[in-house]
């Protein structure tokens, strides 16, 4: 009798509560008394862990081609530079402006913390904003719950699993978007919970939440002005001091943060100059062209390119003006019709998107007026709006659950996973990313300009030579493509053409620091040493933290002797990129003319230890300790710079010279014959391996007719007036038993030895004299 009481009762309570309903009233309600999630599945945790987990998994499954994708364009100015990665740089990244690109010291910390747990290994990078992206949609699902709105699930799954979203997390570089939503979201969340319950906690951290945001990517400071749009989509109306006074202080802190991410995308990115030059009514013209692509791309998103056409945009054009009135229209149905909903979520998404609108500049305004990652929040006003559409639709917010709803969800879902898979190919490596670009875009000029880098970087020079030309054919006015054209005709020995180039770059783009560095270097290759010095002066002036340019001014001053000018230049160099193997190479060199060999020895160290197989540092390193006497480490050296690069014949030659100190005679001729093979015409190594041939104490070894054919040569090349020369030829031809030419050289080097002051060897030739007089050749 119990059960029979008790089973009807419930059953009664429950179904007159829903049919008493007006019709299209409350669907939340009823989704919320039936304990169901609205949208998917019937609300309780191991459902929500199941969902959870499926989300995760179809979102990494769908970026599988990106987890492994290299660098691309400026992630390299990202994933902490070198001058960046001390504590020291971590100090900087927050109280320096200018230290990195823009002030989003949040996101480059989190890249310092990763550089130190992964080094360069990008995967690390990839998973950060995969798995940052996933928790972002899961936030979204505590926030949509939170204000009760249908298909929380299917809502967060759009956003997870839509391709115009790839951009965004695929794109290393784009941590500023992953790491930005999940405070922007959770920030939100916060606050909702605030003007529940009105408590300090939930005050406080939604406002310490956004101020990380903010450090993250400034689109966050939309965030006040969207949650008033919530609160009136809520309440019908607003209060000020209920809605609007406590978010005062957010509005404060964002339109501060806003206005100095504008200066510095002016000032240290280069958001400035004629691409920018807009009037006011095509920065509207821009807008609303804008909104309709942003929403386009959602609704039927294909041929998603990296960068998109850039418009034309002029008020002399009719047909532009349709595109903001037509947003202006659809704004205007909303309001007439009282759908606050669409409304609301309309809101949210021009809102959120306000500053990549036009009416800010923005440095890829250079090359596109869109781009996906620009609506990475903004999509989900849209996307939510789909979502709720969908569940009303389908009845998914209804008891049941039918069937027709859940496939047509599951397919929707399997599509934009698919999508997304496809679009991540893209990021595999830099130069599919271009190629697909220009694919996309054939009028893209910068992806033809970064294609060319990428086949200098490879050394097709010709190739590279090309990309820049097509660069310059649809872009003649891009000082960036001229500078980059120079430096690989500069690589290919075309100076003159090279110069022409950097000469126009700068007429361009005046203070263009690049290439006043490069054409300083293709005046050092001409011997203009003064010029050179100049321009890279006047590229330093321009850009104090040039490193590259500290280091050739470096050069410049070493070849003009002023080592101790040289030597700061190479240490400031070295302040801004400390692992820079060259300049350590170049400073212990300037070091070791300035006398201090030890610390000398410690830069070439510390060039190898960043750089183990650089040929020069441990032919440099070798020579250093020669001069302190350690001939066996010299040795060793010299041995492993030959191994690095066969073909070094300084490396042979000191080898040679190493072995000889040792006693390994056999082993020293064998190794001047091998520089000599890779320059013979050196005078140096010819006189060596006479010496050898003439004096060493194995007979078998001995070679004098090669030695006098060696000395000749060497003689020769020197214009007959260096007494060691002539004294090494006096040898040869004394082993070659002539010892009549013999005398008659040594007494021409005991003449010069005698005119330039060196009493120590006069006597010491006077004594070789002696022994051809007496027809003996040199002792072995």
């Amino acid at each position: 009798m119990k059960r029979q009481k008790k089973r009807p009762a419930n059953q009664q309570a429950e179904r007159p509560a829903v049919s008493a309903r007006k019709p299209g009233a409350g669907a939340v309600e009823a989704a919320k008394e039936n304990h169901e999630i609205p949208g998917f599945l019937p609300s309780s945790w191991h459902h929500d862990w199941l969902l959870g987990l499926f989300l995760l998994l179809a979102t990494i499954i769908a970026y599988h081609p990106a987890w492994h994708g290299g660098l691309i364009w400026d992630d390299d100015k990202y994933v902490t530079e070198p001058g960046l990665r001390s504590l020291n740089g971590l100090a900087r990244i927050w109280i320096q402006l200018g230290a990195t690109l823009q002030y989003y010291p949040f996101v480059y910390s989190v890249f310092w913390a990763e550089h130190r747990l992964w080094g360069d290994a990008t995967a690390g990078y990839h998973w950060a904003n995969i798995l940052l992206h996933v928790f972002s949609a899961l936030l979204l699902v505590k926030i949509l719950r939170q204000l009760k709105i249908p298909g929380a699930w299917l809502a967060a799954a759009l956003f997870a699993l839509h391709p115009v979203e790839v951009e965004s997390v695929a794109w290393i570089t784009e941590l500023k978007n992953t790491l930005s939503g999940v405070f922007y979201l959770s920030a939100a969340l916060a606050y909702l919970g605030f003007d529940r319950k009105r408590k300090r906690g939930n005050y406080v951290a939604a406002l310490t939440l956004f101020a990380f945001g903010l450090m993250s990517k400034t689109v966050v400071s939309s965030l006040p002005a969207a949650l008033l749009v919530i609160f009136w989509w809520q309440r019908g109306k607003l209060s000020w001091k209920r809605d609007a006074l406590p978010l005062l202080p957010f509005f404060i802190a964002g339109i501060g943060f806003g206005l100095l991410t504008a200066w510095m995308e002016r000032t240290f990115i280069g958001a400035k100059g004629s691409e920018f030059n807009f009037s006011i009514i095509e920065r509207f013209l821009i807008a609303g062209r804008d909104i309709w692509f942003y929403l386009g791309k959602l609704i039927w998103p294909v041929d998603l390119a990296f960068i998109y056409p850039r418009w034309n945009v002029s008020q002399a054009v009719w047909w532009q003006y349709l595109f903001p009135a037509a947003a202006l229209l659809l704004f205007g149905v909303l309001v007439w019709r009282r759908w606050r909903g669409p409304l609301a979520g309309l809101l949210f998404f021009v809102g959120t998107l306000f500053p990549a609108l036009g009416f800010f500049n923005v440095y890829p305004f250079r090359y596109s007026l869109v781009a996906d990652h620009f609506q990475y929040l903004a999509s989900l006003g849209p996307l939510t709006l789909a979502a709720v559409g969908i569940t009303m639709v389908s009845g998914l917010n209804g008891r049941r659950r039918p069937f027709l709803g859940l496939a047509l969800c599951a397919t929707l879902l399997l599509i934009l996973g698919t999508l997304t898979w496809r679009q991540c190919g893209m990021y595999a490596d830099v130069k599919t990313l271009w190629q697909t670009t220009i694919r996309l875009n054939p009028e893209c000029w910068m992806a033809y300009n970064n294609l060319g880098l990428i086949h200098r970087q490879e050394g097709k020079m010709d190739e590279a030579m090309a990309q820049f030309q097509k660069a310059l054919a649809i872009n003649l006015g891009n000082a960036e493509t001229h500078n980059n054209l120079g430096s690989a005709l500069l690589q290919q020995g075309q100076v003159d053409e090279a110069m022409a180039q950097f000469r126009k770059a700068l007429e361009i783009k005046p203070d263009y620091a690049a290439s006043y560095n490069n054409l300083g270097n293709a005046l050092l290759q001409k011997g203009r040493v003064d010029e050179a010095i100049s321009h890279f002066q006047h590229a330093l002036q321009i850009e104090p933290d040039f490193a590259e340019a500290h280091y050739n001014l470096g050069n410049a001053l070493r070849q003009k002797g002023n080592m101790d000018e040289a030597v700061a230049h190479y240490q400031k160099s070295l302040e801004i990129d400390p692992d820079n193997a060259e300049v350590h190479n170049n400073l212990a060199n300037a070091l070791m003319q300035n006398g201090q060999t030890d610390e000398a020895i410690a830069h070439f160290r510390k060039a190898m230890e960043i750089k183990p197989d650089y040929a020069e540092a441990c032919y440099n390193l070798g020579n250093a300790l020669m001069q302190k006497g350690n001939v066996s480490e010299a040795a060793a050296l010299f041995e492993k710079a030959v191994e690095i690069k066969p073909d070094y014949a300084a490396a042979h030659n000191n080898l040679g010279n190493a072995l000889m100190q040792k006693g390994n005679v056999a082993e020293a001729i064998a190794h001047f014959q091998s520089a000599l093979q890779f320059d013979p015409a050196n005078p140096t190594i010819q006189i060596n391996l006479a010496w050898l041939l003439a004096t060493c104490p194995e007979a078998s070894l001995r070679d004098g007719p090669k030695a006098v054919e060696l000395a000749q040569q060497a003689n020769a090349t020197t214009g007959g007036a260096n007494p060691m020369i002539l004294h090494t030829l006096a040898a040869a031809f004394a082993e070659a038993g002539q010892f009549g030419d013999a005398r008659k050289n040594v007494q021409k080097a005991i003449e010069l030895a005698s005119a330039s002051g060196r009493k120590d060897m006069v006597e010491h030739f006077n004594g070789e004299l002696k022994r051809y007089d007496a027809g003996l050749p040199l002792p072995r």
